[in-house]
């Protein structure tokens, strides 16, 4: 089969390209998945530079998300049918044209959803309501996120609206501002500004900000932090600066914040059968009835798979890019 391979980490345009995989087959309750479509995550890139949570053996396929038909079933496995289309939202070796994944993470997809939401539909918006979660806002709360334009920071922003949580949203460059503001953010600011620490006060009123959300890391961790109210909780969620977290200690100690690492594939790992459900279904559910909207910005066959990689390390998308195995 076809298959996207990495020899060496390094950065993705560069180590990926296209090579050839044997067909695996599903072990005792997995199934075999034919490949429709997976996106492109900036932990996939993460991944593949070698600096995520953890390293595949090489030579590795990468591809942690997908949508795809189920081609075959390993022993014990109940509640799927060959040809039934499925999706993948925590997993390995995606990103060619057959992979297997425990039947206990698949999520069927209803008729009703596109391919191209269905590719796309947990990996991200499920990080993103589980971050609400974490945070345990109520309606009328406060919270700040960095990285406002990428995927999660998207979805936080349409899920607070439905929550009638306020969000301030930042963003690294000005043009980002104008950008979030098309999506419906009501409140964005870019940290290009010295006096974007200034104006989150004057937003806010003085209401308190009980949690923060910070996907960059490095340095923008000490102002972010800064703006929390006593005993906010800071959840750092990515590090796309590839920084260490910057942070006070003064508000460790007299502010008694609180920060604590989040990583959605932990919540998989340790989640009750009923709290995926409860979860999943919810999101599914939200993306149905279209209050949470995923974009696309390009499409390329595994092929193509530098090409993808290139345009997904880009900034200022309108949305996900995807990778097929339509040949």
């Amino acid at each position: 089969m076809r298959a996207v391979l990495i020899n060496s980490f390094g950065d993705p345009a560069d180590v990926v390209h296209l090579g050839e995989a044997q067909i695996p087959e599903p072990g005792a309750g997995e199934l075999r998945i034919k490949l429709l479509k997976s996106p492109i995550h900036n932990h996939d890139l993460a991944i593949i530079r070698g600096i995520y949570g953890y390293k595949p053996a090489l030579p590795a396929i990468p591809g942690s998300e997908a949508l795809g038909v189920v081609d075959a079933l390993g022993a014990g496995v109940r509640g799927f049918s060959v040809g039934q289309k499925v999706a993948v939202p925590a997993g390995a070796r995606m990103w060619a044209e057959f992979f297997t994944t425990p039947a206990n993470t698949t999520v069927p997809v209803p008729p009703t959803i596109p391919d191209d939401i269905a590719c796309q539909l947990l990996a991200m918006p499920l990080n993103s309501y589980l971050l609400f979660e974490e945070l345990d806002t109520k309606p009328g709360d406060w919270i700040i996120q960095t990285a406002s334009n990428g995927a999660v920071g998207r979805v936080v922003v349409q899920l607070a609206k439905s929550r009638k949580v306020n969000v301030i949203s930042l963003v690294r460059r000005d043009d980002g501002i104008a950008e979030m503001s098309a999506l419906g953010a009501e409140h964005v600011l870019s940290t290009q500004s010295d006096s974007w620490v200034t104006r989150v006060s004057e937003i806010t009123g003085g209401a308190p900000i009980k949690g923060a959300i910070d996907s960059v890391s490095g340095p923008i961790a000490l102002p972010l932090a800064s703006v929390l109210a006593p005993g906010g909780l800071f959840l750092s969620f990515g590090a796309m600066s590839q920084k260490p977290i910057v942070l006070d200690p003064g508000k460790l100690i007299f502010g008694g914040i609180t920060v604590r690492g989040f990583w959605g594939a932990k919540w998989i790992e340790r989640a009750s059968s009923a709290d995926k459900l409860r979860v999943l279904g919810e999101v599914i559910r939200l993306v149905q009835d279209g209050t949470i909207k995923l974009g696309v910005e390009a499409e390329y066959d595994l092929a193509k798979v530098k090409e993808a990689v290139a345009r997904s390390d880009q900034s200022g998308r309108a949305g996900k890019v995807l990778l097929t195995a339509a040949a």
